[in-house]
């Protein structure tokens, strides 16, 4: 199981969502947070940062990256909520 950290970006991105779409997404992200392999689920984003990846939750997307320096604590940090149209324009 890992934890879930939510950066600043991704809170206030949540926070323009409306708030049946911002609980579907959460619910989503805990559910993946709760998996043995969440990266199963994932796709690895090409052309940016290393160790980026996104969720797909409808039509929004989930940019995040993984933080398991320690063994004893896994950690998704959730960077980025956005529609599929916008979120790969932040570059």
């Amino acid at each position: 199981m890992y934890k879930i950290a939510y950066n600043k970006w991704a809170r206030l991105d949540l926070k323009r969502l409306n708030e049946g779409t911002a609980e579907r997404i959460i619910k989503k992200i805990k559910f993946y947070a709760e998996q043995e392999d969440p990266l199963s689920f994932a796709k690895q984003l090409k052309g940016f940062v290393p160790n980026r990846y996104r969720f797909r939750v409808g039509d929004y997307r989930v940019i995040f990256m993984v933080d398991d320096e320690n063994l004893e604590i896994r950690i998704l940090v959730i960077l980025r909520i956005k529609h599929r149209k916008d979120i790969y324009r932040l570059g």
